[in-house]
């Protein structure tokens, strides 16, 4: 017990992170290996099992293997409950088992739970994660309720509710996982399902800091900062990239202009939706024009909001830069939004989470062409969508080599916990400088 402690107090919280979701990853490997996982009785080959649980874990969808006739019920829930894990992160879930025991929770488990949720603060940490949790359940439940007598009408009941519980929590934790084996393009001009999971994946995205400042808006009356930021620059990015497919896929044949007009409104709005981290479609992203394929890879780099089931770069990082170029491009020394300023800190926070995480990308999109036969803007495609944990793909993913799985497996496993994280848990612990050095000056652009 004492050598445990001793040992623990050298873990930094990003370091604990990042060893949780490995750990995650290698117990949901080994169960879907396992022939009492498959529906064919027999070992799935562990290169797919680490896929696929890498995927389910870090919420993204792509997937080597159909789910719904390669895994049985099992199977299945181990995918679910990886996804519920990996959504909520498991220090969200370990906190819910402590609650329901009655543990303390310690100052170590608040600074991961800071960590975990990228809140700003320890102050009420466990507060704001008791209500997320009561908020996320009641939102899969509800949800799941209204998929549940939705499928009624079309399978047995049982079934009905088993689709409608699990679709309800990858829908809601952004997973991108399906037993239907086509996504959702049979719901396409289905209003109940479209509104349903818009409300499940927009809900995941937001981020658990910004679910708290709306669960207590009628008390306080009054959003922060950060709320305004998210659901500001969320609702624009929803908005410019239903139009934008609307308008590129009006007379596309193989996607919009065989639908009504409600239709193709639907669809446009849920595949804005679900690009930014949820990854689910409602018509074929793979018959998509190329102009649309590159705007989504634009969309799926961005990803969702700062502490949220989603990934990519987050919004408010993206908000950022947009904020600086402004600010350079009117003379002015602050980045200013609602009237508050933002500091420096954050801006060279931004900039290096985007640099960093271009640079990730591009390494994998080389990789890719290296290892893979498919074509330049597919591959930039597939990348995005694992460094966005999204999970959409244009047909590539199980066309991989197992090289191009590997690589796409990290790819996964950096989007999710953030390429900052990582390079935090790697750092050595180096003693503050006391002193700055000279400022110099060079000339830019």
């Amino acid at each position: 017990m004492k050598f445990r402690l001793h040992f623990a107090k050298f873990l930094s919280p990003p370091l604990i992170l990042v060893g949780g979701f490995l750990l995650i990853i290698a117990i949901g490997t080994v169960l879907l290996m396992l022939p009492i996982s498959n529906q064919s009785g027999m070992h799935l080959a562990f290169i797919d099992a680490l896929f696929t649980s890498t995927s389910a874990a870090c919420v993204t969808g792509l997937v080597v293997v159909d789910v719904g006739t390669t895994f049985n019920l099992f199977g299945q829930f181990v995918i679910m409950v990886l996804m519920q894990l990996g959504g909520l992160g498991f220090m969200t879930m370990a906190t819910l088992f402590a609650l329901v025991l009655g543990k303390r929770i310690s100052l170590k488990d608040r600074l991961l739970l800071k960590e975990a949720i990228n809140a700003d603060s320890m102050e009420g940490i466990v507060r704001i994660i008791r209500k997320v949790l009561i908020f996320s359940f009641t939102i899969e439940g509800v949800a799941a309720v209204i998929l549940a007598l939705r499928w009624a009408t079309e399978m047995p009941l049982g079934q009905a509710v088993y689709y409608g519980i699990f679709h309800s929590v990858s829908l809601f934790n952004n997973g991108g996982f399906d037993l239907f084996g086509n996504s959702f393009q049979y719901y396409t001009g289905d209003w109940i399902f479209n509104v349903t999971a818009s409300v499940l994946v927009v809900s995941g995205g937001l981020g658990f800091v910004v679910l708290n400042d709306l669960f207590e808006y009628r008390k306080r009356r009054r959003l922060s900062l950060q709320s305004k930021l998210v659901l500001s620059v969320s609702g624009a990015l929803i908005g410019i990239g239903a139009i934008v497919l609307f308008v590129f896929e009006f007379t596309n044949g193989h996607t919009l202009a065989s639908l009504t007009w409600s239709e193709k409104i639907y669809a446009s709005f849920f595949q804005s939706v679900s690009t930014r981290s949820s990854g689910t479609s409602t018509i074929d992203i793979t018959e998509m024009r190329q102009a649309t394929q590159f705007f989504f890879i634009l969309l799926m780099f961005i990803g969702a909001s700062p502490g949220s089931t989603g990934g990519g770069i987050k919004t408010t990082t993206f908000l950022i830069m947009i904020g600086a170029v402004y600010a350079m491009i009117r003379g002015n020394k602050d980045i200013v939004f609602f009237r508050q300023r933002v500091p420096k800190e954050l801006l060279m926070r931004a900039l290096t989470i985007i640099m960093v995480s271009l640079i990730i990308f591009m390494i994998v999109v080389m990789l890719l062409l290296t290892t893979e036969d498919a074509p330049f803007l597919s591959l930039m495609f597939e990348a995005a969508s694992a460094i966005g944990t999204v999970g959409l793909s244009v047909g590539v993913t199980d066309e991989l080599t197992n090289w191009g799985k590997i690589i796409i497996t990290f790819t996964m496993f950096v989007g999710r916990i953030g390429p900052l994280t990582i390079a935090y848990a790697l750092r050595p612990r180096k003693e503050k400088k006391l002193y700055r050095h000279p400022e110099g000056r060079i000339i830019i652009g």
